[in-house]
């Protein structure tokens, strides 16, 4: 991901559902740019933090071995644009898993408020889109900056493991000669 639209997972529970928070600053180009002297959040801004908390959610049910992309905004009802400088709660339901894609169910609240109620469709790219989205070592150096690891959970409450594919790229990344 070029940019981070969340901060840190609160929650994660492998295969049902993820919450995410995204503090968000007015020092943030996009938020005074988008509505000079009101700088809201825009709603682009809010859908991509919740496809990137969706997107990591669909991911991660399958280890990270597939390449998820959101797909499609099926409906999106913004209650409030919140303001520059508040923290928005992420929290992203998924509804339906198939081998092509995944559809989920996502909420945005600052604090108990309601601001949006977002239906993301996801789709896992096949064999026709040959290129790697993400560098693997790199991709696992993000998911613990989210502290997915430490909050991520499996159904049965059992720590989510690091993949070993993931673990294996760090491992020769740290080894290249540059890495040293």
């Amino acid at each position: 991901m070029r940019w981070f639209w969340i901060d840190r997972f609160l929650e994660f529970e492998s295969g049902v559902r993820a919450v995410a928070y995204k503090n968000t600053s007015i020092t943030e180009d996009h938020n005074d740019d988008y509505q000079p002297s009101y700088p809201i959040v825009p709603a682009s801004t809010i859908i991509e933090g919740l496809a990137q908390t969706g997107g990591l959610l669909v991911g991660e049910h399958g280890g990270f071995q597939e390449r998820v992309v959101l797909a499609k905004v099926a409906k999106a009802t913004f209650h409030k644009y919140p303001i520059a400088g508040t923290t928005l709660t992420y929290t992203v339901e998924l509804e339906d898993i198939q081998p092509d894609g995944a559809f989920c169910q996502c909420t945005v609240k600052d604090g108990d408020e309601l601001q949006a109620e977002v239906q993301l469709m996801f789709a896992q790219l096949d064999d026709r889109f040959p290129e790697e989205l993400f560098e693997p070592a790199n991709f696992l150096r993000m998911l613990r900056l989210f502290d997915l690891f430490k909050v991520g959970r499996t159904k049965d409450g059992q720590p989510i493991a690091i993949p070993e594919h993931l673990l294996e790229a760090e491992r020769l990344d740290m080894a290249a000669p540059e890495a040293n």
